[in-house]
This record gives C-alpha cells, sequence and structure tokens, in this order.
C-alpha cells in the first residue's frame, strides 16, 4: 500500500522534472568573465644565436672577474648559481644593450596595451630598474620570491643548459597563483578547472631568446638545475613614473 500511495507522487517528481530540464535547455549559458586575471607576456628574439654567443662571452667574463658578484644576496640559492650585482643594462657592452633594447621593447608595449597608453606616452615615461645575471651549475636552485618596489619584472634565456634526460623540471621556472584563497577547498566542482582559472602552480622550461614578463608580485622560483653545461639567465625589475611638468 505504501508503494501504491507514493507511486502519483512519484509520477509528479518525474513530469516536473522533465519540464525543468526542457526549460533549462532552452536557457543561454552563462556569460564567463576572467574577473581577477594576472597578465603574463611571452616574447622571443629573432636574433638570438648570434646574441647569445655574445652574452656569454661577456658573462663569463663578468663572472671570471671577481667583481660582478652581488655583495648582499637575501633570496635563498646554493652554491652552484652565480648572481651578479643588479646593474647589468648599465653596462655598455653591445650584446647586452642589444638586449635591454629587446627588453624594453616588449615590456612597453605590454605596459601600453595593458593601459591604454598610446606612443606618446609611453615615449613620456621614465624607466628605472634593477638587472642581473644568473649562471646555475649543476645542483643550483633560486628559492621562492618576489620583487618588491617595482611593477613589472622579467626573465631572459640565454642558455637553458643541457638538462638531464630523466628529468623534466630541471631549471624550470615556477610561478605560484597569487589568488591563495582558491585552495580553501577543492572538489570534483573545480578541480580540473582549466587556464587561465586553474589554481596550481604554473612552471616553464626556458628555451633560447625566451622573454617572460610577468607582474613583480607573482611569487616564483627556480627548480634545481640538474644537467650538463651552464643554464644562464638574465633578469630585471622595473617600475615607471612620468616626468614632473614642474
Amino acid at each position: 500500500m505504501a508503494c501504491a500511495k507514493s507511486a502519483p507522487r512519484t509520477l509528479l517528481l518525474l513530469a516536473s522534472r522533465r519540464k525543468y530540464c526542457a526549460t533549462i535547455a532552452r536557457m543561454p549559458a552563462p556569460k564567463l568573465v576572467n574577473m581577477f586575471s594576472v597578465p603574463f607576456a611571452f616574447g622571443a628574439y629573432p636574433g638570438h644565436l648570434a646574441l647569445n654567443e655574445a652574452l656569454k662571452r661577456v658573462l663569463f667574463a663578468m663572472e671570471r672577474s671577481g667583481s660582478a658578484a652581488n655583495p648582499g644576496p637575501l633570496t635563498e640559492r646554493n652554491k652552484p648559481v652565480f648572481e651578479s650585482h643588479f646593474n647589468l643594462f648599465r653596462e655598455s657592452d653591445p650584446a647586452i644593450q642589444e638586449l635591454k633594447a629587446f627588453c624594453w621593447d616588449q615590456l612597453l608595449t605590454l605596459v601600453g596595451q595593458l593601459n591604454g597608453y598610446d606612443a606618446p606616452t609611453l615615449g613620456r615615461l621614465e624607466i628605472y630598474n634593477d638587472c642581473w645575471f644568473h649562471i646555475t651549475r649543476r645542483g643550483g636552485f633560486f628559492g621562492l620570491h618576489n620583487h618588491p618596489n617595482a611593477s613589472w619584472s622579467g626573465v631572459y634565456c640565454v642558455d637553458p643548459g643541457r638538462n638531464d634526460p630523466d628529468n623534466s623540471s630541471s631549471g624550470a621556472l615556477s610561478f605560484v597563483n597569487p589568488m591563495l584563497m582558491n585552495f580553501m577547498h577543492v572538489d570534483a566542482g573545480n578541480a580540473k578547472i582549466q587556464p587561465p582559472f586553474r589554481n596550481h602552480i604554473t612552471t616553464f622550461s626556458l628555451a633560447p631568446g625566451a622573454l617572460i614578463l610577468f607582474p613583480s608580485f607573482v611569487l616564483h622560483d627556480v627548480k634545481p638545475f640538474e644537467g650538463e653545461g651552464e643554464r644562464i639567465t638574465v633578469a630585471f625589475n622595473c617600475w615607471f613614473k612620468f616626468p614632473s611638468l614642474g
């Protein structure tokens, strides 16, 4: 008897569900908006073969000189990592100035796109920077950090080294999603969200001539380099202002 009494209710629920599903099928999908995105930009220097050979000659010479090392390193690193002083783009060497011109071209294009600046406005911008290089040998790593007091940072790859074939993460540049609260709860509804909305760490293996530009607040590190040769990169931080009209 209990089953017989429940049958009309079951049929009513099924009919209601079919009507509901039919109504949903006619509705437009919700509009997806990338509300809190983090802008990254990726460039590549077309003439990197000749430039990188010239850069390696000058950077190795600076390392050997004994006077180019960073006198006050802060971020965790180990002995296989050589870090230079932060005045690299002030050096007059032609290869360094060629790299600087490329980096500034890419960075100013990005700044213009994101801020809506036209060419005359970009021409008025004053760029301030720190710039340095890393030469990393087997086992070298660079700890998690960001770059306070700057708006944009960049990393250019001179030479990625020759990674051991069984170590795909060797020397990888890794970025932490800055929206830390997105790990508060993970279930089947968000565990496999795709870019640009995913909530995990993103890692890049750099190629010669590659340039990555990113906001300076983003935490990042370099995984241990396990390979032959040297992993060589040039990095920079930039901050900007318009000249005073007075």
